[in-house]
C-alpha cells in the first residue's frame, strides 16, 4: 500500500497539464477580481464607509488592496507566471537531485523575467521599488528601508556573537546522542501527543507524511505533514510543533469574519511567529525538556541521553550548516540574509542567473565560514524561487523577531508559564496569543498589532536578548 506521500504525489508526466489547469484556475480568479462590476461596488462601498464599523472598514481596505494588486497585471501576465512557476518548480526538483544547476537556468531567467515584468506593474500602481512590491505580496507593510535597518543590526551582531556560543559550547558536557533507531510509528504517537497537548483539534484536522513539512487547509480543516527518519527524531518531532504553531494561527481566527479579507492571517511575519514561538522559543527551552524527558524514554526505550540537560544540548546545539532548514535559530537569520541580497541583485538585474552560484558560495563563506560542495546542497537547496517566491524569504527572520517579542511579553504578562511548560501545559501560553495575536485576523497592521501586544513596533532587541539569555547564560542568566 502506498505511504500518504506517495499516494498524493502528482507524477512527473502530469507536471504540464497541472501547470494548464492551475493558470486557467489563477486568471479566472483574476479576471473576477479585476472586473469592472467589483470596481464598481468597491468604490460604492467606499462613498458610504461612514456606516462601517471599525471591522468593516478594516475588511473593505483588504479587499481595495488585493483588487489594486490584482488589476496592476495583465491576465496573460498572470497566466504565463502562474505557468513558467510550475514548470520551473518541476524543472528545479529534477535538477537538484542531480546537482545540474544548468539544467535550472533557462527556466529560472524566463520565471525571473516574468517576475520582474509583474514587480514592475505593481510598483507602479502602489508608488514603490519593485522589490517592495514583491514583498507586499507576502506582508503588507514590508519594505528594503526597514529590513535594511533590522538586518543590518541583525549582521552586526550575530558574526562576532556566534564564535562565542561555539566557544561556550565546548565547555559544556558533551551531547549525547540517543541510540536510535526510532521507529517511525513511536515518533508519530509522540508528535501527535504534543499536538493534543497544544490543542490541536484532531475532528478538524490530521497529521500526514509528505516530502517537506508544512501546515495547509482552512481553519477548519488544518493539515500538517512532516517527515520522519529512524535514524534521527529532532527534526521530524521540531517540524510538528513548528507546523501545528502555523495551524493554532490559523484556527485561532476570527470567527464571525471567516471567508472574509480582514479574517485571514495577517501576514507571513506574524504567521512565522506564531509557529517559532511553539517550536523555538517554548519546545526548544529547558523547562519543556523536562517534560518531554520521560515521553522519549517511554516511546524508544531506556538511554542516558534522556535528561533534561542533555535534550535541551540536542535541541539547542549551535554550528555554521550549508542548509537553511537545518540551521539553528543563532545561524538562520543570516542564511536569510544572503537569499535577501542575491534576490534583491536578481530583481534588479544586478545578479544574472548564470552568475547566482558563484554569488551563492562566495556569501556564504563571509556570513557563515562555509562553502556549498555542490549547487544542490547551495543555490538550489530551496525551492522558493524556482516557485517564483521572490520576497518570501525575509519573512522567515521577520517572524523570528516577532516572535522573541511576542513571547518576552507572555512571559511577563504569564509568571506561571516557565511551570506550565515543564507540565506541558500549554494552555496559558495558547491562551494569551489567541487573546493578543489569532482573534484579531487582519484587523490591524503587523505593527500595530505588534505594539498593541508587546508595547513597542518590530526590532532586534528581545531577539537579542532571548539568543544572549539561552546561549550564553552564565554572562546573561539563565533563559528557559
Amino acid at each position: 500500500m502506498l505511504d500518504w506521500d506517495q499516494a498524493t504525489m502528482m507524477p512527473e508526466g502530469g507536471a504540464a497539464a497541472r501547470a494548464g489547469q492551475l493558470s486557467t484556475l489563477e486568471v479566472i480568479r483574476h479576471e473576477m477580481l479585476c472586473s469592472q462590476e467589483m470596481a464598481d461596488l468597491l468604490s460604492l462601498a467606499e462613498d458610504d464607509n461612514q456606516h462601517l464599523d471599525e471591522w468593516q472598514t478594516a475588511n473593505l481596505v483588504r479587499m481595495r488592496r488585493a483588487w489594486r494588486n490584482a488589476s496592476a497585471l495583465p491576465a496573460d501576465l498572470v497566466e504565463a507566471l502562474s505557468k513558467s512557476a510550475s514548470h520551473c518548480e518541476v524543472t528545479w526538483r529534477s535538477a537538484r537531485a542531480r546537482n545540474d544547476f544548468a539544467a535550472l537556468a533557462p527556466e529560472l531567467e524566463g520565471l525571473l523575467r516574468l517576475t520582474r515584468e509583474a514587480a514592475s506593474a505593481r510598483a507602479a500602481v502602489m508608488g514603490c521599488s519593485p522589490y517592495d512590491a514583491l514583498l507586499d505580496q507576502f506582508d503588507s507593510g514590508a519594505s528594503t528601508e526597514s529590513l535594511d535597518g533590522l538586518f543590518g543590526e541583525l549582521e552586526e551582531f550575530l558574526p562576532s556573537f556566534l564564535p562565542q556560543v561555539i566557544e561556550y559550547q565546548k565547555s559544556q558536557p558533551a551531547r549525547i546522542h540517543p541510540a536510535g533507531p526510532f521507529p517511525i510509528a513511536a515518533q508519530r504517537q509522540v508528535a501527535l501527543g504534543l499536538m493534543e497537548d497544544l490543542g490541536f483539534d484532531f475532528s478538524h484536522g490530521r497529521l500526514d507524511v509528505s516530502h517537506h513539512p508544512f501546515s495547509g487547509g482552512t481553519p477548519d480543516d488544518a493539515r500538517i505533514t512532516t517527515r520522519y527518519s529512524e535514524s534521527e527524531f529532532i527534526q521530524g518531532l521540531m517540524a510538528v510543533l513548528h507546523e501545528t504553531g502555523h495551524a493554532s494561527y490559523e484556527c485561532g481566527l476570527p470567527r464571525t469574519w471567516r471567508n472574509q479579507p480582514v479574517g485571514r492571517a495577517r501576514g507571513m511575519i506574524i504567521h512565522e511567529s506564531q509557529s517559532l514561538i511553539i517550536e523555538m522559543q517554548a519546545c526548544r527551552s529547558r523547562d519543556f525538556a523536562h517534560y518531554l524527558t520521560p515521553k522519549l524514554a517511554a516511546a524508544f526505550g531506556a538511554d542516558p541521553a534522556w535528561t533534561p540537560g542533555n535534550l535541551q544540548r540536542l535541541f539547542q546545539h549551535v554550528e555554521a550548516d550549508l542548509i537553511r532548514v537545518h540551521a539553528n535559530e543563532v545561524t538562520y537569520p543570516l542564511h536569510v540574509l544572503l537569499r535577501y541580497r542575491l534576490e534583491r541583485a536578481m530583481i534588479s538585474g544586478d545578479l544574472a542567473i548564470k552568475d547566482l552560484p558563484g554569488a551563492w558560495n562566495d556569501g556564504m563563506d563571509k556570513l557563515l565560514g562555509v562553502t556549498p560542495p555542490t549547487d544542490a546542497d547551495g543555490c538550489m537547496q530551496d525551492v522558493h524561487w524556482a516557485a517564483g517566491l521572490f520576497g518570501y524569504f525575509p519573512t522567515y527572520t521577520l517572524g523570528a523577531l516577532a516572535a522573541a517579542q511576542f513571547y518576552a511579553a507572555a512571559m511577563q504578562a504569564l509568571p506561571e508559564l516557565r511551570q506550565s511548560l515543564s507540565k506541558g501545559d500549554f494552555r496559558p501560553l495558547m491562551g494569551w496569543l489567541r487573546e493578543n495575536v489569532h482573534q484579531w485576523g487582519c484587523r490591524f497592521s503587523g505593527d500595530e498589532l505588534l505594539r498593541r501586544a508587546t508595547n513597542a513596533p518590530l526590532g532586534t532587541a528581545a531577539f537579542k536578548a532571548h539568543l544572549k539569555a539561552r546561549y550564553l547564560p552564565d554572562q546573561n542568566g539563565m533563559n528557559p
